[in-house]
């Protein structure tokens, strides 16, 4: 990848250059305003007509059909899905669209992904249950269950536990770190967390203003030199009681 994007004569995304390979954690972290959702955006063709290439096996992603395209990558928005009036089985089962015409009907074989994909994400139990009635970690599991179900091996998501409570965010990046360890998936993260960043990825890619400033290893950008003028502030970093990994440490306030 080696892309630039820019909306109304302003630049976004300047020359981003990333190289994923299959199986690999990814995260995007940045300061607000950095480009990180457009990234993803672009990578999906919902925004388009930037310069440069996207790439994905080989062949640039114009060259793919929006239904072949999603085949390949699913994406999780930030945005929740309380306005589907639906069932959790057949929100789901929707996500089966890139492997249906517009006129079959719904194969045994497509109702047993959606089970599988209910089942290791822990959906399975409300799977009859309106998705207005679920709290907001329940629909983020279920739209990483739709993203299973839809059959794709590269999984985007963008800040998935936004507005989570500390448990159900613990609860979901432990899904993610699951499918793609024991699943095998390709995962790019855009996330505000550098320490679960840090913790949890392959690589790291920093933005700023539209820039890949940094794109390596994670342990290697756990410190004052990367992160002070990334963010405007300096941290205080410790080593993790489990693994003596750097890890920022919170503020203590005022008191």
């Amino acid at each position: 990848m080696d892309y630039s994007f820019s909306i109304g004569g302003s630049q976004i995304l300047n020359h981003v250059d990333l190289r994923i390979s299959e199986g690999e954690y990814v995260s995007i972290i940045g300061p607000n305003g950095a480009g990180k959702s457009t990234l993803l955006n672009c990578i999906m063709r919902i925004y388009r007509g930037g310069q440069g290439r996207i790439g994905i096996d080989g062949r640039d992603i114009t060259s793919y059909s929006q239904r072949k395209l999603a085949r390949l990558i699913s994406y999780i928005p930030q945005q929740d899905i309380t306005g589907f009036p639906v069932t959790v089985g057949d929100f789901v089962l929707m996500s089966r669209y890139p492997h249906m015409s517009p006129f079959s009907t719904i194969r045994e074989r497509d109702r047993e992904i959606v089970r599988e994909a209910l089942e290791i994400t822990g959906c399975a139990h409300f799977a009859k249950r309106n998705l207005a009635t679920l709290s907001g970690g329940e629909r983020r599991t279920v739209s990483i269950a739709a993203a299973l179900a839809q059959g794709s091996r590269i999984m985007l998501l963008d800040e998935p536990t936004t507005f989570l409570d500390p448990k159900h965010e613990r609860d979901i990046f432990a899904l993610i770190g699951r499918i793609n360890r024991e699943l095998g998936y390709t995962i790019l993260m855009v996330t505000h967390d550098i320490n679960h960043a840090a913790l949890s990825s392959d690589r790291i890619g920093i933005l700023k203003n539209g820039e890949c400033v940094y794109y390596g290893d994670p342990r290697s950008m756990m410190n004052n030199d990367v992160l002070a003028p990334l963010y405007g502030t300096s941290f205080s970093f410790i080593p993790h009681p489990a693994n003596g990994f750097p890890i920022i440490l919170p503020e203590g306030g005022d008191r």
